[in-house]
């Protein structure tokens, strides 16, 4: 069997989320780091317990779950602290990533795709990515959608966007680009020819991820994931 690792990323309101539709849809393994970052600071959780000896209940909502506003604006204000939480959530962010990727390996999978948000931002994981995929969008199209969405004047979408890393800036780390400017179809038509390259190669990097990850740049992974859910 072989297989690699392919870092998928984009921006606010590029889209990113209509490509990994479409890449599930043809049966592709994708690792959403979103998720796992939720997942490992639910209730019960090894880590939630550990979150709530440290930083107290004043940080939980009505159900239980962690309120990331009010544990946010406690570690972007206090370095400390924000160490103190990444020590507790990285290794079961981590020991969950390995658990899927090992997964797909014995499922003989040829490549798994890694759905993180803030790939180009933490820039230490590219390293363990044999291709990475953005998705794009023009500035223009980017700041409609965006104010569509959410209901946003420009002013404050804007501000929203320039928060992140520019997606022209972005664009030239990536190996393979996907340009969701145009109509939805125009997107699929650049998935399926993402696949289908994917699906030719064979490349076979799967041990050094599994080794490389617990070294390379989960260091402030989580942290930015904050900001990101809450921004």
């Amino acid at each position: 069997s072989t297989m690699f690792l392919v870092g998928l990323s984009g921006g606010i309101a590029s889209g990113k989320s209509t490509v990994v539709a479409v890449l599930r849809e043809l049966g592709c393994a994708v690792i959403d780091a979103d998720v796992i970052a939720r997942q490992v600071v639910q209730p019960h959780s090894k880590a939630h317990q550990k979150i709530l000896q440290h930083f107290g209940t004043e940080i939980l909502l009505e159900n239980g779950e962690i309120n990331r506003e009010a544990l946010g604006s406690i570690i972007f204000s206090q370095p400390e602290k924000r160490r103190l939480l990444n020590s507790i959530t990285h290794p079961e962010i981590l020991k969950e990533m390995l658990k899927q990727i090992l997964k797909y390996f014995v499922l003989g999978y040829r490549y798994v795709i890694l759905d993180i948000p803030l790939l180009f931002e933490t820039r230490g994981l590219t390293r363990f990515m044999k291709y990475t995929v953005l998705v794009y969008c023009d500035p223009p199209t980017q700041l409609a959608r965006l104010m569509k969405r959410s209901g946003l004047g420009a002013a404050e979408a804007e501000a929203r966007i320039s928060s992140q890393l520019p997606l022209d800036e972005k664009r030239k780390w990536a190996t393979h680009v996907i340009d969701n400017s145009g109509e939805r179809e125009s997107t699929r038509r650049q998935v399926l020819r993402l696949h289908a390259r994917l699906e030719d190669s064979l490349d076979f990097l799967w041990a050094r991820l599994a080794v490389g990850t617990a070294v390379a740049g989960l260091g402030g992974l989580v942290f930015l994931l904050l900001r990101h859910f809450i921004s």
